[in-house]
């Protein structure tokens, strides 16, 4: 592996920000997962034959819903899925596609793997390749590189591991006192 500095930088900036999920990723209890906030929400409901569908809109609904941790988790399972069909060649799913393996255990593996393959395609980016042009998320920003989709990466990321833990936070925060 040559150095490159940006890379570091990324690599660096990902795990600050994995550590910080983290955290969270480890105290989630299955139950976390389904507890639904307030009446305006998005979470995943069981189809019938083993699988999950999220709630979801073609475009964003106003207001906009409060996802469960469930949903997040999805969520994150599907952006950095179609990351990873992206930057390994493969190619991209749609969210209809994207199963979800349930909450507790199985969902926070799923997200330890994406980690797992998303390091790999750190790893293997040099100076050059990190300037090589990246279509996505950008489909039609052309000057967008594979340094701009790790920035992605890491921002999306920590807003995520921020929405998911402050939902732990408040579930297990319990009631007001009156």
């Amino acid at each position: 592996m040559h150095a490159s500095p940006r890379r570091d930088l990324l690599r660096g900036q990902f795990n600050l920000t994995w550590a910080l999920f983290e955290y969270h990723l480890e105290r989630l209890e299955p139950e976390d997962f389904l507890r639904e906030p307030p009446a305006l929400c998005w979470t995943l409901h069981p189809t019938g034959d083993g699988h999950w569908t999220p709630d979801w809109a073609d475009t964003e609904p106003d207001p906009v819903p409060v996802p469960t941790i469930a949903w997040l988790s999805w969520h994150i399972g599907w952006w950095w899925g179609v990351t990873l069909d992206h930057a390994l060649g493969r190619p991209a799913r749609e969210h209809t596609d994207v199963h979800w393996p349930g909450p507790g255990e199985p969902a926070v593996t799923w997200l330890r793997d994406h980690r797992t393959q998303w390091l790999a395609v750190l790893d293997a980016h040099t100076e050059t390749t990190l300037d090589a042009p990246a279509a996505f998320p950008w489909q039609d920003d052309p000057t967008r590189t594979a340094a701009d989709t790790a920035a992605w990466v890491n921002a999306e990321l920590m807003k995520n591991a921020a929405e998911i833990g402050q939902l732990r936070l408040l579930h297990h925060a319990g009631p007001r006192p009156a």
